[in-house]
């Protein structure tokens, strides 16, 4: 079994304020769950991370206990994130190396996650959740 997660983050400001957002499809594509989260003052980066560590937390609630039977393919608009993540580019900054870690750490909860990187064209949806959990939180 296959999910895709499409992820985003955004500051505006960066730093400043930042949401993250994610859409979870299943292999069908159908939207399993979508959500986007004001974070307060970050980076884009900060953001972008979250938006993975927060999609792979609700898709192992979602999954529950079949977590270790499922793929799961993190679309990505943020090429630092998916090279950090493949292991092509390192990860110097120390905040991020903790977000770093903490998505390093959700991977093991599921059979495998791959990292994929699209252009923003095709990541509408995660960024819309972005841009609305800023909006809803700034005015």
């Amino acid at each position: 079994m296959k999910y895709y997660i499409n992820t985003d983050g955004g500051s505006r400001g960066n730093p400043g304020n930042a949401a993250y957002g994610f859409v979870i499809k299943d292999k069908d594509g159908k939207i399993v769950e979508s959500k986007g989260k004001f974070m307060g003052h970050a980076t884009n980066n900060e953001a972008e991370y979250s938006a993975v560590i927060f999609g792979l937390a609700h898709l192992k609630n979602i999954v529950g206990d079949n977590a270790k039977q499922i793929d799961v393919e993190i679309l990505a608009d943020s090429e630092l994130l998916v090279r950090q993540m493949n292991g092509i580019y390192k990860v110097k900054n120390e905040r991020l190396i903790k977000l770093f870690m903490e998505v390093w750490n959700a991977k093991a909860h599921f059979k495998s996650v791959t990292f994929t990187h699209v252009r923003r064209a095709q990541n509408k949806e995660a960024d819309a959740m972005v841009n609305q959990a800023l909006d809803d939180a700034i005015t």
